[in-house]
């Protein structure tokens, strides 16, 4: 099989009852009145009752739009560009990836997008989720802080990547597609895809970084369970992989590594597209459901963020939750400060480039402007790897350079130091990833502690970290070390960056 762009392949697919438990179920959730049958809430009805306690919410609808930030921006982002001419993307050069409904999401300016009533009925399962004030956690901190989270890991997947794994493969369905193809780097992405094609039967191929692969058996079965196909990656499958392994046996892998042999599938089979979890603008934009439903939320308990906190590696969580806040920032409704938070052995954002580069190792993506290590960075295998990714979505890259959010790096020791005061108090065990963004949380309720300042917090718990107990045990066990970022390791990677103006 010979490598080849994805721009030389050819292109084609161009084309109720009631329950004798009601009454119980609605006085146990007092005055939240429901849109659906009570049996939808046997995934998230404890964390709605407490949601519904701890900040008084009221009944909040599940989104029937999408949000898209770019209608909004002063300045648009920068266009992706032909890997191979340097020309800005035609839609017809993505055909081979993507459906045409996805591609135009992609390039759209318009300022909502209509969720379609199918995955709106699968949104259902566990939307809306709970908006939750951890007030153990602010007298565990001594803080007068007021922290709330919103938490995704209600989701069939336990995580908040369903929101755009089903409306991905449902345009896929709707267009004929039998097979998707992805990359994962934790398994949250590739379990969330797995589960959204069992409910459209379409197949699913899964190519899971190498290093989570064996930190995450679970996550794996977990996949296999919902019908998918798993490979670890690199592989041996693909020539990207062969490559790869060619030049270390051993490596640990990457997300641009596993993008790389999912778009090669992809490229050279008519049959199969591709689906991707993060960075790219349709996938930010279906995530925007978490932050319509937080804005609503937090209006019905009369609460205005002061700081919104997120974890990032491609970014789909953080733009999520922020995007409708800076929508609100943007019309001077409010001022929050928005922070992204990222590893220390994997910062794009505060020790990369913001340049054009591609999306995967080989080179086989559009080139994107965005902040990178450069295409060539294998970070280290630290526990947290949905966010082991080399750069960062194009569009918070883009909203970052003009100013609208703020970026900081934290190690991973301090993010588990951060997860076990989270467990102990709130009862929850956050994902590897959500770690970060409860280490900033924390680092901010201290400095309220210190300077008095009742501020209201508002963070991401983008997953639970069921699967993830392996990395605890190092933690707990003493185990585990910082990996920090190596200057010498990230400047040769960054003199790969393809040089290309603008």
């Amino acid at each position: 099989m010979a490598t080849q762009s994805l721009f030389t392949a050819n292109s084609i697919h161009t084309k109720p009852s009631s329950s004798p438990h009601t009454k119980v179920e609605k006085k146990w959730l007092g005055f939240i009145a429901l849109d659906r049958k009570p049996m939808h809430l046997r995934l998230s009805n404890g964390c709605r009752a407490r949601a519904s306690l701890n900040a008084d919410s009221k009944s909040i609808e599940i989104p029937r739009q999408w949000y898209n930030l770019i209608a909004d921006l002063p300045v648009k982002p920068p266009p992706p560009l032909h890997p191979k001419t340097f020309e800005p993307i035609k839609p017809e050069d993505l055909s081979p990836l993507f459906p045409d409904e996805l591609i135009k999401q992609e390039a759209s300016n318009e300022r909502f997008i209509d969720i379609p009533d199918e995955v709106r009925d699968v949104y259902k399962l566990w939307r809306p989720s709970p908006l939750i004030r951890a007030k153990r956690l602010e007298k565990l901190l001594d803080t007068p802080a007021r922290i709330y989270y919103k938490y995704e890991g209600v989701s069939p997947a336990g995580s908040h990547k369903p929101n755009s794994a089903v409306p991905q493969v449902w345009y896929n369905a709707q267009e004929g597609i039998k097979k998707i193809v992805t990359e994962t780097g934790a398994g949250q992405w590739g379990s969330a895809l797995a589960f959204a094609c069992t409910l459209f039967d379409v197949e699913c191929e899964v190519w899971q970084v190498r290093a989570s692969f064996d930190q995450k058996p679970y996550r794996r079965l977990m996949m296999q369970t919902w019908g998918a196909k798993v490979y670890p990656s690199p592989s041996t499958l693909t020539e990207a992989g062969r490559k790869i392994l060619q030049m270390d046996p051993s490596s640990p892998g990457s997300l641009g590594i596993a993008i790389s042999e999912a778009v090669e599938i992809a490229a050279m089979n008519g049959d199969t597209k591709y689906c991707l979890g993060s960075v790219l603008n349709h996938v930010l934009l279906h995530q925007t459901v978490i932050g319509e439903e937080c804005l609503k939320q937090m209006e019905a308990i009369g609460e205005v963020p002061d700081v919104i906190i997120g974890c990032t590696g491609g970014g789909s969580n953080f733009a999520g939750l922020s995007f409708p806040f800076i929508r609100e920032k943007l019309k001077g409704k409010m001022n929050p400060v928005i922070r992204a938070v990222e590893p220390a052995a994997c910062p794009s954002l505060t020790k990369g480039v913001y340049a054009y580069d591609y999306g995967d190792t080989a080179g086989m993506t559009p080139l994107m402007k965005m902040h990178t290590l450069g295409h060539d960075f294998i970070p280290d295998p630290i526990h947290a790897g949905g966010l082991r990714y080399h750069g960062m979505s194009p569009l918070i890259s883009h909203v970052y350079e003009l100013g609208y959010m703020e970026a900081i790096s934290i190690p991973q020791i301090e993010c588990f130091q951060g997860a076990i005061k989270f467990a102990r108090t709130e009862g929850l065990i956050p994902a590897p990833e959500p770690t970060h963004a409860i280490a900033a949380t924390i680092r901010e309720a201290q400095k309220c502690r210190e300077t008095g300042e009742a501020k209201v917090i508002l963070t991401a718990m983008c997953g639970h970290g069921h699967f993830d107990l392996p990395a605890y045990e190092n933690y707990l066990q003493g185990n585990l070390v910082d990996l920090s970022f190596d200057e010498e390791k990230i400047q040769a990677s960054l003199a790969s960056v393809p040089k290309v103006g603008g």
